[in-house]
């Protein structure tokens, strides 16, 4: 990642792609500094996608809305292979922790669907207390992330937890610990926004989304500060052409932005290569444990935008992803877990585990 950085760097600068204030260690008491890089992603929504009238890309983009919130799953109990090729974390608890021998655990926690039950309204997805008091728990153990599409202020007051790292944004807007962590580094505090430029355009672009999105029932629109997300969980499925549409008419005018989708949600995000896995990426190197052999990450992820961190790991065979989901679908990680409740279980046992064995 560090060579990656380096190469990259200098380019970004004089083609203005990026600017020294943008990805940061934000210097400590011997002034250091060292900034990190963002690339441009293939995939943009411009005249030429969205053009001619947008039919094509409009039932594309229905499609692939269905495709990512199904309404009619089996649950995946039914589907024994799929079970087969990713089995249970807390059936295979013993295992996981015999892969991970030796080495230091760094957790990756995605919030909503893995940390807090999904949920109508968006802004009450609210953390039950026992499991705060595990991720807290948890944090006392292992150095600890949340990564979620929300801003990182938002997320923060869902948690409320300071001796964690936060990754925002799908991991554009990532900050240190506060306080109360022994894993945090003590002349620096970790600062990384690789999307500053896009706060404007954002902003801009999430105000017309609610004035357009006024007449779909049910829709909602969320401003996550370096992007932003159009909910349709409320939407009757008959009207998401309807809200594809609208959402068309807004984004065909700003060709430096994407359209990503996860589970019943449009993600609106700057055109730059940087995701959840990224985040992860930089995260480790952060922490000192770059091209290290004895660090084992464990991320953990209910939502599409968590296949890019899955997909990391599987590519490193480094750590492991295990997917929350109660349905078979396609994806990089290794193991399942069902629900929040089982995440929480999991977390629980892997913080006993640490006491046993270091004897606390």
């Amino acid at each position: 990642m560090v060579r990656f950085i380096e190469e990259n760097i200098t380019k970004m600068l004089e083609t203005k792609i990026i600017s020294k204030s943008e990805v940061l260690y934000a210097g400590g008491d011997d002034g250091d500094t060292s900034p990190a890089t963002k690339v441009f992603q293939d995939f943009q929504i411009n005249e030429e996608n969205v053009g001619g009238g947008g039919g094509g890309i409009i039932r594309s983009w229905v499609d692939s809305m269905r495709a990512c919130s199904p309404t009619h799953l089996k649950p995946f109990n039914n589907q024994s292979s799929w079970i087969k090729e990713h089995p249970s974390a807390l059936n295979m608890f013993e295992e996981i922790l015999h892969i991970s021998e030796g080495k230091q655990i760094v957790m990756f926690l995605d919030y909503d669907g893995t940390l807090s039950p999904i949920v109508d309204d968006p802004d009450r997805a609210f953390m039950s207390n026992k499991m705060r008091n595990t991720v807290r728990k948890l944090a006392m153990c292992f150095p600890t992330v949340i990564v979620s599409g929300r801003s990182r202020e938002k997320v923060y007051n869902f948690v409320k937890l300071t001796e964690l790292y936060y990754a925002g944004s799908h991991g554009m807007d990532i900050k240190g610990p506060e306080q109360n962590s022994k894993y945090k580094k003590k002349t620096q505090s970790l600062l990384c926004q690789p999307a500053t430029e896009f706060l404007p355009v954002i902003s801009e672009v999430y105000m017309k989304l609610v004035e357009k999105t006024k007449s779909i029932q049910g829709a909602k629109v969320e401003n996550n500060k370096f992007c932003a997300s159009v909910h349709f969980r409320c939407v009757d499925e008959n009207k998401w052409s309807d809200l594809a549409h609208l959402v068309r008419s807004v984004l065909k005018n700003y060709p430096k932005l994407m359209l990503t989708q996860g589970r019943k949600v449009l993600e609106i995000r700057p055109i730059i290569k940087w995701d959840k896995g990224k985040a992860l990426e930089f995260l480790l190197e952060s922490l000192g444990y770059e091209n290290c052999t004895d660090v084992f990450p464990i991320y953990i992820g209910d939502d599409r935008t968590d296949e890019d961190a899955f997909k990391i790991l599987r590519d490193k065979r480094q750590g492991l992803g295990i997917l929350v989901s109660k349905y078979a679908k396609e994806t990089n990680a290794s193991y399942s877990l069902q629900e929040p409740d089982e995440v929480m279980d999991f977390l629980e046992r892997l913080v006993e585990w640490k006491k046993l064995t270091s004897g606390q």
